[in-house]
């Protein structure tokens, strides 16, 4: 009995292979070939997952890619998104960050003493012997945390934020509150042993520091900025770095500026204009006020839910180009607002292609063109999608 063979063409957003007549096939990359038993024969752009953990781990999905088409899955995800919308426009080439850059990550524990990402699809956690995306600073610390967690006979399960910051790696512990003098004692001896920036822990109430010999700061452009435990960090300085070029290309020439959910500052802090930062974080418009003002940059932060209380067209009008980096819900009422003001420039960073399609689809039946979109990878061998992308109006001149 012959065996029909059909060649997978695309991989689908949740990262299954997909033929020309709609079958879908786990862990398949464009080029296999599909059997009608589904036994699939890898094909040029099938790599071997470099990780003895894939594809348990929810770590990643796509290690079976090769770079070539992980970053054709990046542009399709983008191409796909703006078409639902009946947009279009130029999509460059993905800035793709390389393995080992990750410098900030949320692990698990629990007290049978496995550490590391949740299963695919699961919470069972995937106890990590080995990581391919993480930094080396932050995996080295993955086996010493398992035997700390599991001297201070911790009873819950915990999340574990670690983050690369300017002094080495920043640690907090969510989900428990070690007490007494051997506990304490043995936190600082850990954090001293192991060179640590920060040691927090979080029941629940807001983080309580039990470590930080220094002020622990992250560098933004050139200026360094208290880091909140926890606070949010593009996730490579390599994803970074592509969207801050991509946001500068984006305004380039704009006097005064408005970066609306501005965070700590990645982009406020290496625009060179005035910049007006608004953020509903307390602590992170905090951090960047402090950051902008030990270095004499012109940056007016203001702490503002631009959810509940997005900028008027009038408060718009004001500024030369607008920059906007929203959470993956995007930022619908901000993008209203602006689709009816008359700011002649846009960038627009996004972690959700079908959010920002839905915004850019406002913004272009307001008037607006986009020029242009700039897709980053820099959760390696994810789904996960970020981008940058530029809108002018036609009949606007920079101010």
């Amino acid at each position: 009995m012959s065996v029909t063979e059909t060649e997978i063409i695309r991989v689908a957003a949740r990262g299954d292979g997909v033929t020309a007549d709609g079958r879908h096939a786990p862990f398949a990359a464009p080029g296999d070939m599909l059997a009608d038993d589904g036994t699939l024969t890898p094909g040029p752009h099938h790599a071997t997952p470099p990780c003895r953990h894939f594809p348990a781990c929810g770590g990643c999905q796509l290690q079976h890619l090769d770079d070539a088409t992980w970053g054709d899955f990046i542009v399709d995800r983008v191409a796909s998104a703006l078409a639902a919308q009946g947009l279009e426009a130029e999509i460059r080439a993905p800035a793709l960050s390389p393995p080992h850059t990750r410098r900030r990550a949320t692990l698990h524990w629990e007290p049978a003493g496995r550490l590391g990402f949740t299963g695919e699809k699961s919470h069972a956690i995937v106890d990590l012997a080995e990581c391919h995306v993480l930094a080396p600073e932050l995996f080295a610390l993955v086996a010493p945390l398992k035997r700390l967690l599991g001297r201070l006979r911790l009873k819950r399960r915990l999340d574990l934020h670690l983050t690369l910051a300017d002094q080495g790696v920043d640690v907090l512990i969510i989900g428990a509150l070690p007490e007494g003098l051997e506990a304490a004692e043995a936190v600082t001896d850990f954090a001293q042993r192991h060179a640590l920036a920060r040691v927090a822990f979080d029941e629940g109430y807001g983080a309580e520091v039990r470590w930080e010999p220094d002020a622990v700061t992250v560098t933004l452009g050139d200026v360094p900025v208290p880091l909140p435990p926890a606070a949010f960090l593009q996730a490579t300085r390599e994803g970074e770095a592509a969207l801050v070029a991509a946001t500068r290309e984006a305004v380039a020439g704009a006097p005064t500026v408005a970066d609306l959910f501005a965070g700590l500052g990645t982009f406020a802090l290496t625009l060179p204009a005035k910049v007006y930062a608004a953020e509903g974080a307390r602590d992170a418009i905090l951090s960047l006020k402090a950051g902008a003002a030990r270095a004499q940059r012109p940056v007016f932060t203001e702490h503002r839910d631009l959810y509940r209380r997005p900028l008027t067209t009038t408060e718009l009008d004001r500024f030369a180009a607008v920059v906007l980096d929203p959470p993956r819900a995007g930022a619908r009422e901000q993008a209203q607002a602006l689709a009816e003001s008359k700011v002649p420039v846009i960038g627009y960073v996004s972690c959700n292609p079908s959010s920002f399609a839905r915004d850019a689809k406002m913004l272009v039946d307001g008037g607006y063109v986009l020029e242009w979109v700039q897709p980053v990878g820099q959760f390696r061998w994810s789904t996960h999608v970020e981008l940058a992308a530029r809108f002018t109006r036609a009949d606007s001149q920079p101010r």
